[in-house]
């Protein structure tokens, strides 16, 4: 199945519920499923970076696979992040989703060897010849330390059928640019930056793998709507509501400050893997502030 892609303009990058004993609460990663996909996900990405992947074991990756998809029940498609520094890692984790049935996957740039451009064709080569799932690449150098060039993406999208998108975490918008005039007309550009996405959909872009959207996923969905069909107006005015938000819940490393909103709304408890810490009662506080101040603009209020 190749998407090339009329997939989500909303994929939820999906936190993982915890328990306080650091062991995963399965029944609130099937509420919190139903309840983005009730309220903007078109899409949920599973042990991805928000979901905290680093500290995921194989087993409860594949229970969380299932829990998910017994929740979605076909109504959005499931995205699961399969990428790996080491490139038969990376076969192995595209090979269990394949076999678990999702919808795609998301492959990050091999991450602390630094490969080259030649080096990250070879991996992704190799990942895209061993599947035919649909394939995101995943661009953000913040946490890689490499870059992946367009001509490199293009030069992937162009050789692969089934590598179908790209995640972009950077903010230069001459590179997104330089994608969507040298990638297939129907490769897919997602932002990869919540605060990004309304700047980068005035380049073509698709739509967002979002963090925000576990607390305003309606309003994404609206702003990235009235953008396509021409209410500029409308879509930037929804972008300057949410903006404060978009940076507030990346003021301490992801997905503390989403975790923390979440349990704050009864959805999860507040809890996040070492080496990550929860928010000091301070950072908390500042926060939810930020959010109540967002909600009030955007109900009218403010």
């Amino acid at each position: 199945m190749v998407l090339r892609y009329d997939c989500a303009e909303v994929i939820t990058a999906m936190v993982t519920p915890m328990e306080h004993n650091g062991a995963i609460d399965y029944d609130k990663v099937e509420s919190l499923a139903k309840y983005l996909i009730e309220n903007g996900s078109d899409a949920l990405l599973v042990a991805g970076t928000t979901g905290e992947s680093p500290t995921l074991t194989n087993q409860e990756e594949i229970e969380l696979v299932s829990t998910v998809k017994r929740a979605v029940a076909n109504k959005a498609k499931i995205i699961l992040g399969a990428g790996s520094n080491s490139t038969q890692s990376a076969i192995e984790y595209t090979k269990f989703a394949q076999k678990e049935e999702v919808d795609a996957i998301l492959s990050v740039v091999p991450y602390y060897n630094k490969p080259n451009q030649r080096g990250i064709i070879e991996h992704f080569s190799a990942v895209a010849e061993s599947t035919n799932l649909p394939i995101i690449l995943y661009n953000i150098p913040s946490r890689t330390g490499v870059f992946m060039e367009p001509e490199t993406v293009a030069y992937l999208a162009n050789k692969y059928q089934n590598i179908v998108g790209v995640k972009q975490s950077f903010g230069d918008m001459d590179k997104i640019t330089e994608l969507k005039l040298l990638c297939p007309d129907d490769f897919v550009l997602y932002s990869g930056d919540d605060s990004l996405t309304l700047p980068m959909l005035a380049l073509g872009v698709h739509g967002v793998i979002s963090v925000a959207s576990h607390l305003f996923g309606a309003e994404i969905k609206s702003m990235i709507r009235n953008f396509k069909n021409g209410d500029v107006l409308a879509a930037r005015n929804m972008h300057k509501k949410l903006y404060p938000a978009f940076k507030a819940l990346f003021k301490a490393p992801n997905p503390t400050p989403v975790k923390a909103a979440l349990a704050r709304k009864g959805l999860m408890e507040d809890f996040v893997r070492k080496p990550l810490v929860t928010l000091t009662e301070d950072e908390k506080q500042a926060l939810f502030e930020v959010i109540d101040t967002v909600k009030e603009e955007l109900s009218g209020q403010g």
